[in-house]
This record gives C-alpha cells, structure tokens and sequence, in this order.
C-alpha cells in the first residue's frame, strides 16, 4: 500500500479553501458598503435635498407627470420664508387631509424609504403647489381681466397651463398669519386651496408643514434645469410683513 499517497491526499483535503474564504470576505464588504450607501442617502435626503416623483398633471407645464425633483430641505431651515412663487412641496395633513391614512407600519417604511430616494411616489399626504398669498395677503380672484389680485395688485402669471384662466372659482380671502395660499400652475387639473375654502384650515397652508423648496428637475436627462423664482410677483406690496 501507498502509504504517502494516502497521507497526501488527506493533507490535501485538510487545506482550506482560502480563495472561498476571501469571496465571503469580499461579498460581505460589498453589502456593507451598500448599506452604507443607503443610509447616507437616507440621511441626505431626510435633512438636505430630497428627491420627490411628481405623480399627477396638477403643475404642468413647470413640473410633469414622472419628473424627479430635487427638493432642497434646508431653504427654509435658517430664518428664510417662502416666497409668492415658490414652487414648495408641503405636507397636506390638517390643511388638504384632515388626518394621514392608516396602512401596515411595515409597508409604510418601505414606501416612504422608497419615495425618500425618488424610486416611488410621494405619501399621499405630500403635495407639490405654488405659494400665490403669504400670512397677511388678500387674494382676489378675479379682476376685469380675469387675474388674480394680491394685496390689491394684478398679477400676470405667465407660469400657467396655456389655455388655462387663472381660477374658475371666484374667491376673496385673507391669509391668515404663518400659513399660505398655494395653487398648481395647471388650473384646470389642480386641487389646491380653492378647494378647501369651506373645510377647517380654509385651504391654507400652515409654513410649518412646509418639506421644502422645489429646486431642480433631476429626472429624466433631458429635463434637467433649475426651477427658477419668477418674477410675476415683484412689485406686490407688503401686507402684515410679508414679502413679495
């Protein structure tokens, strides 16, 4: 018998794999630096800038069905307010939801994960609209012309869906203090405060529900481009402190 086979082939079978070895290693490294990743994102998106899929035609022609904005969280952070005109996205409980819907605890953290990074759409709490009135404004609608009035000033808001009349609901309020009076560019297609003119809150927006600033059209590639302040509004005067 071939004894120093025998030895060399039990030798042989008791040598580790160490090429295994180092795979697991580096699959386990991998997976932690996507989590990593994940988080960081995570935590960009819940304090800095936000991307938010903008699932309805409610503010077309400036934002579209499927476009990823980035939301920047931090604009109203430091002292700084909204201004007439900026396109902000808010949470609607209390103001256009009365309360936020039930639904699995489980699945709502994987949604709202999911919409944090851009890969689904907003809660069904979250809205995207452009702030028309600040706490202390009048908002008239409508003048001879069919415009809106603020503070006892037309404005031409060029932003609006061709074809679209500034509101065919009439109104005439007040906003109240901290809060303000949002509509969508798409008139015809919008749900904002007009349409909670009767309930509590009267369709306004607390600034404390406010998530943040609409900044940039991230996605698609060829929708890239800041989402810039007009200047529909210059000239508007002052009314208990706001700014125009």
């Amino acid at each position: 018998m071939d004894t120093q086979a025998l030895h060399t082939e039990r030798d042989r079978s008791s040598v580790p794999d160490t090429g295994a070895g180092e795979r697991s290693r580096f699959v386990r490294k991998g997976w932690l630096l996507v989590v990593a990743g994940v988080v960081v994102l995570l935590l960009f998106s819940t304090y800095v800038m936000q991307p938010f899929l903008i699932p309805s035609g409610s503010m077309e022609p400036t934002l579209r069905i499927g476009d990823r904005v980035l939301v920047n969280k931090l604009a109203y952070r430091f002292g700084d307010a909204p201004l007439r005109g900026d396109v902000v996205v808010f949470d609607g409980t209390g103001s256009f939801v009365s309360e936020k819907p039930a639904g699995n605890p489980v699945t709502g953290v994987l949604h709202g994960a999911a919409a944090a990074l851009g890969l689904a759409e907003p809660s069904e709490t979250d809205y995207v609209k452009r702030v028309v009135g600040l706490g202390g404004d009048h908002v008239v609608c409508c003048d001879k012309r069919g415009r809106i009035e603020v503070n006892g000033k037309p404005v031409d808001e060029t932003y609006l869906y061709p074809g679209d009349a500034p509101s065919s609901v009439a109104f005439d309020i007040a906003v109240p203090a901290g809060t303000l009076w949002v509509m969508g560019d798409h008139r015809a297609k919008s749900s904002d405060s007009r349409d909670h003119l009767g309930e509590p809150g009267g369709g306004m927006v607390p600034v404390g529900r406010v998530i943040g600033r609409a900044q940039w059209i991230g996605w698609p590639l060829g929708r890239w481009s800041s989402v810039g302040r007009t200047g529909v509004f210059t000239g508007i005067p002052d009314a208990g402190g706001s700014r125009g």
